[in-house]
């Protein structure tokens, strides 16, 4: 199952054609695009909980000047880990529930999730081949 980042919408996709740029059944998104979706504390649990393929967030702060400066790494390990993990942003600021329900102390701080439980965990700006390896040797 693959989550529909503009319309929430699960949908079924075969693995065979995870590669193959799937788009939501009901609004034509790419349902795995090669880079980060914004959740907010309403579209958390069903992104992080109905999804097949893992996914990672990373909780950040507008203020944040790591957070900031990791912005182009994570986007580019969006589109090297495209079809095998999902990439995600999630900014305390706006959205304070889940950082809170998660304890999130210090920004940037990446949460790697397998339907919907937390299986990993790092605090501090990374280059993006740091959060790529970081994110394999989790799986």
């Amino acid at each position: 199952h693959a989550v529909c980042p503009k319309c929430q919408t699960v949908n079924a996709v075969l693995p065979e054609r995870i590669r193959q740029h799937p788009v939501c059944a009901k609004c034509a998104t790419l349902l795995l695009p090669d880079h980060p979706v914004d959740l907010t504390d309403q579209t958390f649990e069903r992104f992080t909980t109905r999804s097949a393929l893992p996914v990672l967030v990373d909780f950040w702060a507008p203020w944040c000047g790591p957070c900031k400066m990791m912005t182009p790494a994570f986007a580019l390990a969006a589109s090297a880990l495209q079809g095998q993990v999902v990439l995600a942003k999630m900014d305390t600021e706006a959205q304070r529930a889940i950082p809170s329900r998660f304890s999130i102390q210090s920004v940037p701080s990446l949460v790697l999730f397998r339907q919907g439980k937390e299986i990993a965990r790092t605090a501090g700006a990374m280059p993006a081949a740091q959060i790529q390896a970081w994110v394999r040797q989790q799986l």
